[in-house]
Order: structure tokens, then sequence, then C-alpha cells
């Protein structure tokens, strides 16, 4: 008997990532050994204070119960206290901070949230996937907006001012920017937040690079006038290496955080206490963590230039977060076919832009995420296939 999956879902495809994993798996079982570098998961540890807290917490017999809709008063509080401190923005952590289970739930809550079928969303090309695929299962319909090398991957929110946006109710930014690496400044901020408001959308900022390679993390709730029309989601994943612990945060006015929760108390009934204590153990941090964090991530991003000058790829030096963007030589088609060539004579994994729209068509990312070990063997085996083909 074959049951018809929803209209929400046949137009929504497996995770590119999700496919090819299978692959690489059926690879390394044939003996490949596929060097997977790809994908952007930390492979280094949290804290020893972090995982010390979770341990202490979760022993304690009081913790396992269902946990508070809005999450614990101490994790809302160092979520506060972190803003505060390292983006100098202020907010009430009893009414204007929502704890999630990941921030990529927290993308899936605004669009169902505030989206409903007829509504128009302006999602970035390239980009991450995730916004495209949350747009469709709301029911509303995703408008892209181009990003070039040529405006340093910044919309230009003149042009788009041109366009008839009166269905748009929300436009996704993300900056520093997935996959691309770049920065937005202040007075890209300004500029967004007056468009914002000429036009009456909703600006949704997701943030979970600010602390990647960059020693000044910025928010645009930094910015005066950003609470009127935006809300930002970030996220411990890269900045705390928690990404399996699935911790992040959405920020913003109480109304919206409110409207955020009656679809969120629908869905879960909060993350386990413990977790949420080592989270907040993590948000009080001195800035040493994160200078000792990015020195490993600056000493592998050197190494990832080398793949990419091998590779005969272009990119920009002064890229942040946790990946190396590059265009590729001429003479490849496109990101997917060097991908797999690297793949299928070195048996080396590198992400084609192309996966993040059309406009990353000519390009490739390769994730930081992968020790100084790794990258090296990744490089004697390019170089290798280099001289053999």
């Amino acid at each position: 008997m074959q049951i018809e999956v929803a209209k929400r879902l046949q137009q929504t495809e497996e995770y590119y990532f999700s496919k090819k994993l299978r692959e690489i798996d059926e690879l390394n079982k044939a003996g490949a050994r596929v060097i997977n570098l790809g994908i952007g998961s930390p492979d280094l540890p949290p804290h020893p204070e972090v995982i010390q807290t979770l341990t202490t917490e979760a022993a304690k017999t009081n913790v396992h119960g269902y946990q508070n809709y809005k999450g614990s008063p101490i994790l809302r509080q160092a979520i506060a206290d972190w803003y505060q401190r390292y983006y100098q923005a202020t907010f009430n952590p009893n009414t204007e901070i929502l704890p999630l289970i990941g921030s990529k739930e927290g993308i899936v809550h605004i669009c169902m949230t505030y989206l409903q079928e007829g509504d128009e969303v302006l999602i970035p090309n390239p980009g991450y996937p995730a916004y495209a695929a949350a747009v469709r299962l709301s029911g509303a319909t995703a408008i892209t907006y181009d990003l070039s090398e040529e405006t340093d991957w910044l919309p230009n929110l003149k042009k788009l001012s041109e366009n008839d946006l009166s269905k748009v109710k929300l436009m996704w930014i993300n900056y520093p920017h997935m996959p691309t690496g770049s920065s937005a400044n202040e007075g890209f901020y300004l500029e967004l937040i007056a468009f914002a408001k000429a036009n009456h959308i909703l600006i949704c900022h997701d943030n979970p690079y600010s602390f990647i390679l960059t020693d000044s993390p910025k928010s645009i709730m930094s910015i005066e006038g950003a609470k009127d029309v935006a809300l930002e989601l970030n996220s411990l994943s890269k900045s705390s290496n928690m990404a399996g612990w699935r911790i992040g945060m959405l920020v913003g006015a109480e109304a919206r955080i409110n409207e955020v929760l009656r679809f969120k108390s629908n869905m879960d009934s909060g993350m386990f206490l413990p977790a949420q204590l080592a989270a907040a153990k993590a948000l009080q941090l001195d800035q040493t963590w994160y200078q000792d964090l990015n020195a490993i991530y600056h000493e592998r991003r050197q190494l990832v230039f080398e793949i990419m000058n091998l590779l005969g790829c272009t990119y920009k030096k002064n890229q942040v977060g946790l990946f190396v963007w590059a265009k590729i030589p001429d003479n490849y088609e496109s990101g997917y076919t060097l991908s797999d060539e690297v793949l299928d004579l070195s048996r080396v994994f590198i992400t084609p832009g192309g996966i993040f729209g059309s406009a990353g068509n000519t390009y490739i990312r390769i994730s930081l995420c992968a020790s100084v070990e790794v990258l090296k063997e990744a490089i004697a085996r390019i170089e290798q296939a280099k001289q053999t083909n």
C-alpha cells in the first residue's frame, strides 16, 4: 500500500549532503577512505568546563523532567549577557530571548509562524538551502535575490526596491555569509533596516558564524532600529563546538518572540536542562576561548588555501567563517564537475557551490572542520593525482 506524501513535501528533495554522505559511506565500505572536506561539523570538543557542567548537572535526580517552553532563566540570562558583551546589543532575558533546539529549527519556526500560501520571501542566491526548504514547507513562495563577488556578496537593496515587493513578508540574510565567507558592516545594516521599514518586510538574520576567524563579532541587533524590523538566530554549534548538542537562540522584540513561541510550543517541550546549563557555561567563557579556537582555524585555512591553489581556484583571503569559498578554473563546467573529479581521482570530497544556488555554480567550498594532519593528507592525495593523470 502506498500513501502519498503531503503536497508540502512533493517538491522538497532530500538534503544534498544526506545523499552524498550515503555515497561516501559506500565508497568507504569498499575501502576508499574518503576524506570529507564538505560539511561544517566542528571536529573539536567544547571547553572542558562545558562538558563538566553537563556531567555534573545530569547526575542530579531532579533535572530530567519536561522543561519550560521558554528555556531556563539561567540560559536566557547568559544569552543576554553574551549579546551585551560581544555584540553590544541589549535584550531583556525574560521577554526578548527564546532558546532553541538548534538554530536550524528556528528557521522553520519563523517561516511557519509568519508565512502561508500567497506570501513571498526573499532568500539569497547563493545561500543556505534550509531557507528555501522552510519557505516551501510553509506554503509561501521563495524569491531569490542574486549575490555576486563584484558586490562582495551583499544584496543590491536599491535594485531590489525596484521590484514589486507587496507580497514579501520576510527576507533571509546571513552574515558572515555562508557559503562565501563575506562580512557585512554597520553601513549595510543601516541601509537594510531602512529598506525593511520602507517595504514592511521582517528581516531574519541567521548569525552562527560571527565568531569564526574574526576579531569583532557583529549582529544586526546592535544597530538602532533593528528590533523594529528584525529577528536574529544564533547558535553554539560553531562558536562553541557544540553542533551535536543542538543549542541555538532567537532574539528580538517581545511581541515577535511570543509569536514564534506560539508555534514552537506546539512542536517540543524544551531542551534537556543540563544541556541548557552547560550552554550557559559556554556563553560565559572569556575571549581566550575564541582566540584559541581561531588560531586553530587560521592554521587550517592556510592549508585549505594550498588545496585551492592546487586545484587552480581563485579566492579572497579575507573571508571569514568555517569554510573557504573559491572560483573554479574556466576549463571546468561547474563546481559539481570539479568536485566529482577530485572525489574520483583523490578520494577527497569538496562541496560544489551549486548546491547553494545557481549563483554558486562556478564555485566550490571547503570546510575547515578537519585536522592539520587530514588536510595535509588531502594535499598529498591531490598532488599525487595531478602527477599521475
